[in-house]
């Protein structure tokens, strides 16, 4: 096959750019339709649809348990997937098609539709676009990081990379999606109709589809066995569905990061969601929602361009727990500032810097975490640790989105109040600031003192290594 990547085989030596670019890429087109789902999709069910926010955000909320089931499923079906294009890459070329397909379906409810028939619709292709076609790119594409190299220095870079793209589809989206929106609007007033989101997603979904295909060719999987010749390894097929799943939880870095992804990814849809209402029912002028939403956008992608060097210096996991940290002080300032648009601008660029920082650390360290389990009990848990990884993220997005709704509708939401001219009722705005500032707050600090007290992952991947006689190049 026709490939691009870094022309030598060996898993401990440096990749070129072409080989990292490459693989960031995949996550540039994921991540916008990703971003999209975790910003537009609600706005889209309420305002475009018509339907209940509190239907809704239980249709996601019972739905992520399906979805983090296939997390364990396309997680094993990794581990034992055998393909010239390597475990990992051979799962986004199957699947970037069939998920684009579905999106556009999803972000298509038929408005003739009885409202029962509306909603049956929404789980079957709310499932069909998570549980089973993000799924299987998302899981495969985080396992790359593992099968790509097992250097932890490139590993860590491929992490910054992916996060670096990660951010660079959200500073897309929120430059382009509205307007996009406005430009193809059938209404010249209201740009929430179903043909501007048709032709919208449709772009995305192409671009997606586009990306996906680079990374595929770009890169390439080198890392066989993890971690090579150390470990005894059991007949057949690999450990078995139990064994694998005990050697997870009884690896107590990686439960931490399973935690620490499931809280942040939930504040990031905290963040993305209330962005938008926050201009729509704080601000009462969606043409604010530029530089509310990229100013913290925009910090995150830049800080990833010098996180590889302060990497260097100081480690992927001190460098995690500061992006943690910064966050926090930025959420703490903008809720105590929230009249000064100058302070929330800073504000938000400390929020944007901080999740710029833990972020482009993050799937380097939980690669890490998965070598230090493996160096521990002798067990390959590469498809299936990221697999739960790619669940915690899944399940953050998809409890944040379930809990903002239930707030939403609980505050006395109605979508057809704006199609009237008719304000939302105060407590709207109230549950808006709350749900945008103080809750994200309080979870940034609690999963910052957890992880300053208890994470100690290179300390003692460093002592695992040394008894081992592993010597990295």
């Amino acid at each position: 096959m026709v490939t691009l990547a870094t022309k030598h085989n060996d898993p401990e030596a440096g990749l070129s750019w072409v080989e990292r670019i490459g693989f960031g890429s995949g996550q540039l087109g994921i991540n916008a339709i990703n971003g999209i789902l975790g910003s537009f999709l609600t706005v889209y069910f309420t305002n475009v649809a018509l339907l209940d926010a509190a239907i809704i955000s239980t249709i996601i909320a019972v739905s992520k348990i399906f979805d983090g089931i296939s997390d364990v499923v396309v997680g094993r079906l990794v581990d034992n997937t055998k393909s010239k294009m390597g475990k990992g890459r051979s799962w986004l070329f199957r699947v970037c098609i069939p998920f684009a397909i579905s999106v556009m379906l999803l972000f298509y409810v038929p408005q003739n539709w009885p409202s029962a028939v509306k909603y049956v619709y929404v789980f079957v292709m709310y499932n069909i676009v998570n549980t089973i076609c993000l799924t299987s790119m998302l899981v495969p594409f985080y396992s790359m990081i593992s099968l790509i190299t097992r250097n932890s220095y490139e590993r860590g870079l491929l992490g910054n990379i992916q996060q670096i793209f990660q951010t660079l589809g959200n500073v897309i989206v929120n430059a382009v999606f509205v307007t996009l929106l406005a430009k193809f609007s059938s209404d010249a007033v209201n740009p929430n109709t179903q043909q501007a989101f048709t032709l919208t997603m449709l772009i995305f979904c192409i671009a997606m589809v586009v990306f996906s295909l680079i990374c595929v060719f770009t890169t390439k999987e080198r890392v066989h066995d993890e971690p090579a010749e150390k470990t005894e390894k059991k007949a057949g097929n690999g450990p078995g569905f139990w064994v694998t799943i005990k050697a997870l939880i009884s690896n107590k870095y990686w439960v931490m990061m399973f935690f620490a992804n499931l809280v942040v990814f939930f504040i990031i849809i905290f963040n993305a969601v209330g962005a938008i209402y926050y201009c729509m029912y704080v601000f009462y002028d969606m043409s604010q929602y530029s530089w509310l939403a990229n100013s913290a956008t925009i910090a995150q992608f830049a800080i990833m361009f010098v996180t590889a060097a302060l990497m260097k210096k100081v480690g992927k996991e001190k460098l995690y727990i500061a992006g943690m940290v910064i966050s926090a002080i930025g959420y703490l300032g903008f809720g105590l500032f929230a009249s000064s648009v100058p302070v929330m601008i800073v504000c938000n660029v400390l929020k944007g810097a901080g999740l710029g920082i833990s972020g482009a650390m993050a799937m380097g360290i939980v690669a890490d975490t998965l070598t230090y389990g493996n160096l521990k009990t002798g067990i390959d848990t590469v498809g299936m640790g990221n697999a739960g990884v790619s669940a915690a993220q899944k399940i953050g997005m998809g409890l944040g989105t379930a809990v903002f709704g239930w707030i939403l509708s609980g505050a006395g939401f109605d979508g057809a109040l704006d199609l009237q001219g008719l304000p939302q009722p105060a407590s709207v705005t109230t549950a808006v600031e709350f749900v945008f500032t103080w809750i994200p707050l309080v979870m940034f600090a609690i999963i910052s003192v957890v992880l300053i007290l208890f994470f100690h992952l290179d300390r003692d991947l460093k002592k695992l290594k040394e008894e081992k006689g592993i010597v990295e190049a």
